[in-house]
Parts: C-alpha cells; sequence; structure tokens
C-alpha cells in the first residue's frame, strides 16, 4: 500500500516555515527608533534619567531611543498616555515614583492602576534624606519626636500634595507615632523653593532627594537627620539612616527611576529590553552619569521590579487610606 505522504510533508514545511518566520520576527524588534516618553518636563530629574539611557542603550538596542516629554497633572498625562498605546515595544514610558507608585495610592480616580504596565527593569534609586535647619536645637530624630510629643508647634515643606516628598513625611510621623496634623505642611512649587524655605529659616524640616540636597549639607546650609537607604551614604558618613534607628519602614521612602511599556508587550520586546538593561547596567558612561546626577544605579529585572513598586504602593495606599486622604 502506497502511503501519501504528501499532506504530512506539507504540514511539516508550513510549521518550519511559521517557527521561521516567529524567529525572524522576535530577532527583528525593533525595527525602527523607541519612543520614551518623560512624565515630567525638560531638565528635571526624570528627563535626565531618560537622557542618560536614550544616550548610550542604543549601542545595545540596536536603534535610537528619541525621548519626548509628555507633561501635566504630577506625571499623569505622559503616564495615562503611554498605557493606552499600542504594545508593540515602541512607545516606553520613563517610570517615576510620583506618577506610578505615589499618585495611584492617592488618587484612585486616575485613568490608570498602578500595575497598568508592562514592568521592564529598575533603573536608579534615589535616596531620600530628611533635613532641618542648622540652627535648630534639633540634632537627633530622638530630639525631634521629643519635642513633638511636648506639643512643640513645628512645619515641614514638600513640593506639592500627594509627592514623595509629602507622603515621606506622613510615613515618617505615623511611624514615630505622631498625628501628621501636628506638624504644619506647607507645599512650593517645586522642590527647589522647598528645600531654599528651610534653609532660609522659614519652614522647620525637609525631605528630599539626597541628589537635591547634598550639596547644602556639605555647604552647612542644612542639617541631615537621617537617610532611607540600607547603608549610610558614603559621602555623609556621620549621618545615621531610620534603619539604624529603629525605622526600617522608612526604607520604603525612596526615589526611582524604571523602565514601563503598556501592558500586554510580546515576550520578545521583553526579553531584548532585559538583556539590553544587563548591558547597560555594565555600562561605564551610564554608571558615571547615574551617579553624577545623584542616583544610585539598581537594574532590577521585571519580577523585581514589580514586587519593588507593589511593596511601595501598598504602604501609601494603606498609610493615605487610614489618614482619609484617599481620592476615589
Amino acid at each position: 500500500m502506497k502511503l501519501n505522504l504528501k499532506p504530512f510533508i506539507t504540514a511539516v514545511i508550513l510549521a518550519a516555515v511559521l517557527l521561521c518566520g516567529a524567529a525572524v520576527q522576535a530577532a527583528s524588534y525593533p525595527k525602527k527608533p523607541v519612543t520614551l516618553v518623560s512624565p515630567y518636563g525638560p531638565g528635571g530629574a526624570a528627563d535626565l534619567a531618560a537622557r542618560n539611557l536614550a544616550a548610550v542603550a542604543p549601542a545595545y538596542l540596536g536603534k535610537n531611543i528619541v525621548v519626548v516629554n509628555r507633561t501635566g497633572a504630577t506625571g499623569v498625562t505622559g503616564s495615562a498616555f503611554v498605557a493606552k498605546n499600542r504594545p508593540n515595544g515602541y512607545t516606553l514610558l520613563l517610570a517615576r515614583v510620583g506618577s506610578q507608585a505615589t499618585v495611584p495610592a492617592i488618587n484612585k480616580k486616575i485613568p490608570y492602576k498602578w500595575d497598568d504596565f508592562s514592568f521592564l527593569g529598575m533603573l536608579e534609586l534615589n535616596p531620600f534624606i530628611l533635613t532641618i535647619h542648622p540652627e535648630s536645637p534639633y540634632k537627633t530624630i530622638d530630639q525631634f519626636k521629643a519635642a513633638l510629643e511636648k506639643g512643640e508647634k513645628l512645619s515641614y515643606a514638600s513640593a506639592g500634595v500627594g509627592g514623595l516628598l509629602h507622603l515621606g513625611m506622613l510615613v515618617f510621623l505615623d511611624e514615630i507615632g505622631i498625628d501628621p496634623k501636628q506638624v504644619k505642611h506647607i507645599p512650593y512649587k517645586g522642590g527647589g523653593k522647598a528645600g531654599a524655605a528651610v534653609v532660609g529659616g522659614h519652614v522647620d524640616l525637609f525631605f528630599q532627594n539626597l541628589s537635591g540636597v547634598i550639596s547644602h549639607i556639605q555647604g552647612g546650609k542644612l542639617r541631615a537627620l537621617a537617610t532611607t537607604t540600607k547603608q549610610r551614604v558614603p559621602s555623609l558618613p556621620d549621618v545615621p539612616t531610620f534603619s539604624e534607628l529603629g525605622y526600617p519602614k522608612m526604607e520604603s521612602i525612596i526615589g526611582w527611576s524604571a523602565l514601563y511599556g503598556p501592558k500586554g508587550l510580546p515576550g520578545d520586546v521583553t526579553g531584548k529590553w532585559e538583556t539590553v538593561l544587563q548591558s547597560v547596567k555594565s555600562d561605564e558612561g551610564w554608571l558615571k552619569t547615574t551617579r553624577d546626577l545623584g542616583s544610585m544605579p539598581m537594574i532590577m529585572n521585571p519580577e523585581e521590579t514589580r514586587a519593588f513598586v507593589k511593596k511601595q504602593y501598598d504602604i501609601f495606599s494603606e498609610l493615605t487610606e487610614r489618614l482619609g486622604l484617599s481620592i476615589k
């Protein structure tokens, strides 16, 4: 009996063609430049982080990266734009703690949730530090806490309601058992103006990115009380960490930059970027610029990134809910 192998051979050939086609497609990303959206304005920390990545990643990606600033609504405008974009890997987001963790934790009415994205990887961490005017009588966290427990009226500055500078102080006051209403919150339009108010003696306290205040600390214009890093900052060896002082929860008060995409990115795209970021991790140019900007290089894979952000989001969400600050 003569077997008709033609259908079988045809099926095998067709399967091989499909597999080859899939392999070619996977290997071909990206076929054109990738747009990287920075949800904050030119010259800011998010913009600088985006441009730092865009300067070095093309060598490993194979195509250029074009940084576009889409500002507005504390980073929500640019983030929502990416979240709603086609999940093809050509429009990505320079994600930040404000637009991706603090704002979603406070405001449930924004057009995306904290996890409405594909997590491609963490890029860097931005430690926070609690500072006070150098002429203040409070030289330690314990002295500051004791003053508040005695009814001392103090104030703190921030760059606006809902940002990490604001939430960081709320978490801290909650940790030391002080009613946040006891310490007056004075918001300013930007971290620079908030810092200047403390330097000028108009406000008592300021929680800020280390990069934003280290020059004032080293110049004697601000006194550092504690940092949110796991270990002491090498450039400030005499400043204790919050964990040393018994407040490990404060390690969650840390800024960051990460790379996100729209939810549902295909595996070839996420795999490509995971490989690219592992190469960036060892790029001397990227490492130097990141450190020069006052940040700590910290490449994480997608799973680590998602877990890191979730932990931070959960802390902020629980606190704002308990304090009645949530917008629903």
